[in-house]
């Protein structure tokens, strides 16, 4: 996904949208926070979420960080090669590390994240 037109959350976590499907996944910023990564633990396709709520987690070799859902809805799709292979994580957290895909129940949740600019500022913030 090209990152300009995603939308970022202060939990580090990625939303990309395509119609009322929200694709969501961890930001490289939060992969390299996390360093080496070990699990994932995904949602169940067909389970709602809730916008601001844990939806999963990702485990490193140092902690384990919750997954929040940026959006509420119902879980459409999940990344199923995640779970044997957590590299995409960090390789590609754009494209093929995305963790789940959201049938989204109020798109207007979207208005409060931040553009690719804004959220590479408070990175920076957060790194300092």
């Amino acid at each position: 996904m090209d990152q300009a037109n995603l939308k970022f959350t202060k939990t580090h976590e990625w939303v990309g949208v395509e119609g009322e499907l929200a694709t969501v996944g961890i930001t490289d910023f939060a992969v390299n926070q996390l360093t080496d990564l070990v699990y994932i633990d995904l949602p169940a396709v067909g389970s709602t979420c809730e916008a601001g709520k844990v939806f999963g987690e990702v485990e490193s070799v140092k902690a384990v960080s919750d997954l929040y859902s940026p959006v509420s809805g119902e879980i459409a799709e999940v990344n199923e090669s995640l779970v044997d292979d957590q590299s995409p994580l960090s390789d590609d957290p754009f494209g093929a590390g995305w963790i789940t895909k959201i049938k989204m129940s109020n798109p207007a949740e979207l208005e409060q994240f931040m553009n690719a600019d804004d959220y590479q500022k408070f990175c920076e913030s957060e790194a300092h």
